[in-house]
């Protein structure tokens, strides 16, 4: 069944508009359906294309990744955080799957709360893990916290 919507222009005939799938399945919900979340809001990983290879992370490495997150608080170090994450991924190898993905799948295990929501915010924009990588920094190591550091160097007595 297709909606077809009537359209009043001044100075013109009525036309008829066929509207898109879209707006027909929002025809059809209730106020209800409108107000309560959905899981197309919900923010999940990355969507990386496979060519059909399926692989598995074990849940031990999971739990390690776990063990280490990183939430963005002020006490807490990007690039340490970083150089932690990388020594679990060196123990990892996975036959035919591209160490990128596995970073991109792993990383967001050691994510929590905004940090994780900046993940997810922004995982069309890091689809590589030199990408992912370098934002995190930026974002979570801003320059007014190296230049705070470069001062502590330079004032060294």
């Amino acid at each position: 069944m297709k909606l077809i919507h009537s359209i009043v222009y001044p100075n013109q005939i009525n036309q008829e508009v066929s509207l898109s799938p879209v707006f027909e399945a929002m025809a059809k919900k209730t106020l209800l359906e409108f107000c309560a979340p959905t899981m197309e809001n919900i923010r999940t990983g990355l969507v990386l294309r496979i060519e059909n290879l399926e692989f598995e992370l074990e849940p031990s490495l999971i739990n390690m990744v776990q063990a280490i997150q990183y939430s963005g608080m002020v006490n807490e170090d990007a690039s340490a955080h970083l150089q932690d994450f990388m020594e679990i991924r060196n123990t990892i190898a996975i036959e035919r799957v591209n160490q990128d993905i596995i970073l991109l799948h792993l990383i967001p295990f050691s994510l929590v709360r905004r940090v994780k929501q900046w993940f997810y915010a922004n995982k069309e924009d890091i689809n590589t893990w030199a990408k992912c990588s370098k934002a995190f920094l930026a974002k979570f190591f801003p320059i007014g916290k190296t230049n705070a550091l470069i001062g502590k160097i330079t004032n060294f007595q």
